[in-house]
């Protein structure tokens, strides 16, 4: 049995309160993939599902950016021969959800927390359905005329965000036998010659393996960068920070009005790259794509990335599943939080992201993890929760130390803190921004109009949505006690 409410939308804003986060943050989480329901529940006939009128479309919107002849994937899934090939793959696979091994890989948890997020490539029941039926029923392909026209695929087709500038790095070779590295890269150059705000971000990796399975069973598969902590360096002045590029990572969304800014002439410069092999001598470049705000655009906050972690006390034992991390952090201003990002290493499983205010619990996410696909979750727009100053942030991660992880190389090795994959991390990398009392108030505002809240309705992620109050200053030492309102 899982806790929380069926259907997404509810679990959001709805008209009855859903289970305190701290019996939420109970569910075991080796429950693996949800129980769905029959066909029967759902309104198409089993029997009439066709490759071309009912999974082409799923699988061209959910698949196939990966999935084709120059995706990054190990086999396409463009034409009805290539799918038929792999139906009971693409039934199990499609099956797990939100734990490793899912695809599409997307880990979000679909009755904890808030539910809408930006670039959201899932399934939902009823499609999740209509594939195992496809395939149970001997995968037939159908009508002709039902089949939605191919997509044309190249190299500009696997950007996700509409790239205006790109910064490629210099090439990297790392041979089958090669150890892990760690250190410093070339810095490349950014052809921008004007200061410029970024609305979006977006890094690959090019390298010379094409589609094949072969090859070593590593983190990452055919790539050979694992992760890179990077910034920009302008001619003059302090550089600037950006998201971690890891393995799979999807791309990062700024806030509508915090873009970050990208100064002219800047370089990409990192200290901190991490390369490792993949069974195979491979050539690779990473190339940086970034989508640029209007000319003129201002922001009217600024946008970072506070890391809520904990690195002192990780002691992951040898053998042995369900093991629990938790961290903490006290928001010092008004807080938007626009993506969680868990980060852990091979045996990580699960996080969970919760918000305490006052008296208040609750979760905003839970996700499952990959170390082969890391992915950062954006908020849409209007479910950004929306969180006053000392609210305290508090994730919660699982880890599985077992040989039912097929991530872990050795469950026998105990794990800490380190920086290797075969040590631990415990982090939310996602982007927060601080907002003014003005600026606060006026988000919570701008989302009691768009959703027509009134007292009887609940909204994950935002406390004080329904008293729309100019936030009372911080108590300090001395004041008398605050009454409430």
């Amino acid at each position: 049995m899982r806790y929380g409410m069926k259907n997404g939308w509810k679990a959001t804003i709805g008209r009855i309160l859903i289970l305190p986060a701290a019996l939420l943050l109970m569910v075991p989480f080796a429950l693996g993939a949800q129980d769905f329901a029959s066909t029967s529940d759902f309104a198409f006939n089993p029997e009439d599902v066709t490759f071309n009128r009912d999974i082409a479309p799923i699988l061209q919107r959910s698949c196939q950016n990966c999935h084709n002849p120059v995706g990054v994937a190990p086999m396409p899934l463009v034409t009805y021969d290539d799918a038929r090939r792999f139906s009971r793959r693409i039934k199990e696979r499609t099956a797990i959800r939100d734990r490793a091994g899912a695809m599409p890989p997307w880990y979000v948890e679909k009755n904890i927390g808030i539910q809408h997020y930006k670039q959201d490539p899932s399934l939902n029941d009823e499609e999740v359905a209509m594939i195992a039926a496809w395939a149970d029923n001997g995968t037939p392909e159908g009508d002709p005329a039902d089949l939605p026209p191919v997509k044309d695929f190249d190299n500009t087709g696997q950007w996700t965000i509409r790239p205006d500038v790109v910064a490629i790095s210099e090439e990297m070779l790392v041979r089958g036998t090669d150890a892990d590295w760690w250190g410093e890269i070339e810095s490349f150059s950014i052809p921008l010659d004007e200061d410029r705000y970024v609305a979006a971000v977006q890094i690959r990796e090019v390298n010379d393996v094409g589609n094949t399975q072969d090859g070593r069973e590593t983190v990452g598969g055919r790539f050979i960068v694992h992760h890179m902590i990077w910034r920009t360096q302008p001619p003059e002045g302090r550089s600037t920070s950006w998201p971690v590029h890891e393995v799979g990572r999807n791309p990062d969304v700024f806030d509508l009005r915090a873009g970050r800014l990208l100064k002219a002439g800047s370089v990409v410069a990192s200290e901190s790259i991490h390369l490792h092999s993949n069974g195979r001598d491979t050539r690779a470049r990473l190339e940086i794509a970034f989508e640029l705000h209007p000319v003129g655009y201002e922001p009217d906050y600024q946008g970072s990335i506070t890391p809520l972690a904990n690195s002192s006390d990780i002691d992951i034992d040898s053998n042995l599943a369900g093991q629990r991390l938790d961290a903490y952090l006290v928001t010092r201003g008004h807080t938007k939080i626009i993506s969680f990002e868990p980060h852990l290493h091979a045996p990580g499983e699960r996080m969970c992201l919760e918000a305490i205010w006052g008296f208040k619990a609750e979760t905003l996410s839970c996700v499952g993890y990959d170390h082969n696909w890391v992915r950062t979750y954006v908020f849409q727009d209007d479910y950004q929760p929306l969180l006053p100053r000392g609210t305290i942030l508090h994730i919660t991660g699982y880890m599985n130390n077992t040989e039912t992880n097929r991530n872990i190389p050795d469950p026998r090795n105990w794990q800490g803190s380190g920086n290797r994959s075969v040590a631990n991390m415990f982090i939310d990398l996602g982007e927060r921004v601080t907002l003014n009392d003005e600026q606060f108030v006026e988000a919570m505002a701008e989302r009691v109009e768009k959703f027509n809240l009134t007292k009887n309705d609940y909204i994950i992620g935002c406390p004080l949505c329904l008293a729309i109050v100019p936030t009372p200053p911080a108590k300090v030492a001395g004041d008398s006690d605050l009454q409430p309102n």
